[in-house]
């Protein structure tokens, strides 16, 4: 976990504290993505659309894959009650309801954690951005 911060900082250095706030919210957001091969492909797809970093996008992605497997079943049954219905599993159903359920609470939330890492990152740019040292 040490080698994957420490990557994650050498490929964030230089970068405004919007981006740093943008990547990791983006990263994790898309990393929970309930539909194992897809946040991989998602997370490229933003890079290249809002210009990220995508080393650090992938790396963020990557970190965040056991919270993929760890939210899968709460975001299916969240998908269902929302669809009006019970949890279905089989495979076309449960991806619908987890993907629902994804929806309704990884988006809001990630655009709470944005403004959070934005708000943070302005606030400690003075200790962490002049390049004299990295966090941690």
């Amino acid at each position: 976990m040490k080698a994957a911060a420490a990557r994650l900082w050498a490929s964030l250095d230089g970068l405004s504290p919007e981006s740093i706030a943008l990547v990791l919210a983006v990263g994790l957001v898309l990393g929970v993505f309930p539909v194992f091969g897809c946040p991989t492909l998602l997370c490229a797809a933003v890079a290249f659309l809002f210009r990220l970093n995508l080393p650090a996008i992938q790396l963020v992605n990557q970190v965040s894959a056991p919270l993929q497997w760890a939210l899968l079943i709460p975001f299916a049954r969240i998908g269902a009650r929302l669809l009006g219905g019970r949890a279905v599993w089989n495979f076309a159903g449960a991806a619908r309801d987890a993907i629902a359920g994804w929806f309704c609470l990884s988006l809001p939330l990630g655009l709470l954690l944005y403004f959070i890492l934005l708000f943070t990152l302005r606030r400690c740019r003075p200790q962490w951005f002049n390049g004299l040292e990295s966090p941690g």
